[in-house]
């Protein structure tokens, strides 16, 4: 998957956020910090809640994707 990150001078840092994933976004002391944490915010974004799904439906099964 293939995503546009914004990288953009904030103070003393830099803020990293991906337009396509609302809310998804982090700040990093450098800019490679940034896009460091952004790679594991997005992971983190697209990882389902496990629990959550199990609850919502007993049946439920997580199958993992490539898109």
């Amino acid at each position: 998957m293939r995503l546009t990150i914004v990288i953009e001078p904030d103070g003393d840092g830099y803020h990293a956020k991906v337009p396509a994933l609302p809310g998804c976004g982090t700040w990093g002391r450098t800019e490679e910090e940034a896009r460091k944490l952004i790679k594991e915010a997005v992971q983190l974004y697209l990882e389902p809640d496990r629990i959550d799904l199990r609850k919502a439906h007993r049946k439920a099964k997580l199958v993992k994707v490539v898109v």
